[in-house]
């Protein structure tokens, strides 16, 4: 099955390089693009992708109100893509933002090329975009921002069970579903079966948005991503 991909960027040659790149892969099709998150929202809507790459700022409309537009569109509007942020270190506030609004992950924008081609298949596979080397210490930055934990957030917590509860500190923390069952002495399908419920019970898309979840209920304090 070929992924249909949108790039919203406000560089003309990184939309360029990114578009070759993709469009070099058999089950890669790029399908539209966009200088703005304006007109990005418009194209989406239009093509309908499997996943959006979109930068963070942006004239116009920037990269986080992109976001939104399309991951909470209005109604009558059915179809909601994956979003997946390019993003570089000093902006790391706006991509938590982004994560809490629903995007599937961040991608650095010097990433190397083979890279951005894994994050395309992993985001358009349903899963997030959280590589175990960058999250611990991004996830810890922006949860340092923010303010308490939610009262709302903590009472969704009794809805798991303890082993489901381990499960989501551990992904809070950085670890694959691999780690974790190694962690826990578990298969890993048995891991993504509970990754699977967890995101259920809660009503969350994705392992980011699991992530933000855990620090906001108060699960996982800043300090404890290592």
């Amino acid at each position: 099955m070929t992924i249909r991909v949108v790039i919203v960027d406000d560089q003309a040659m990184v939309r360029a390089g990114f578009a070759a790149l993709l469009s070099a892969q058999a089950d890669i099709d790029v399908v539209g693009e966009a200088p703005d998150g304006g007109k990005g929202v418009e194209v989406s809507r239009s093509v309908r992708p499997d996943v959006v790459l979109m930068d963070v700022r942006m004239p116009q409309m920037d990269g986080l109100a992109a976001a939104r537009a399309l991951l909470d569109p209005p109604p009558g509007v059915v179809h909601r893509p994956r979003v997946l942020m390019l993003t570089t270190f000093d902006v790391d506030d706006y991509v938590y933002e982004a994560l809490r609004a629903g995007a599937s992950g961040f991608l650095l924008k010097d990433a190397p090329p083979a890279d951005l081609i894994a994050a395309v298949r992993v985001v358009a596979s349903g899963d997030a975009l959280l590589a175990p080397s960058v999250t611990r210490r991004l996830i810890a930055d922006f949860a340092r921002q923010r303010p308490a934990p939610r009262r709302n957030r903590a009472l969704h917590l009794n809805a798991l069970t303890p082993r489901e509860t381990e499960v989501l500190e551990l992904i809070a923390r950085g670890l694959s579903n691999q780690e974790i069952a190694e962690r826990l002495v578990l298969a890993e399908q048995t891991v993504k079966t509970h990754v699977g419920r967890v995101l259920a019970k809660v009503n969350l898309r994705d392992r980011a948005q699991a992530v933000i979840f855990a620090y906001e209920s108060g699960l996982v304090a800043p300090g404890d991503a290592g």
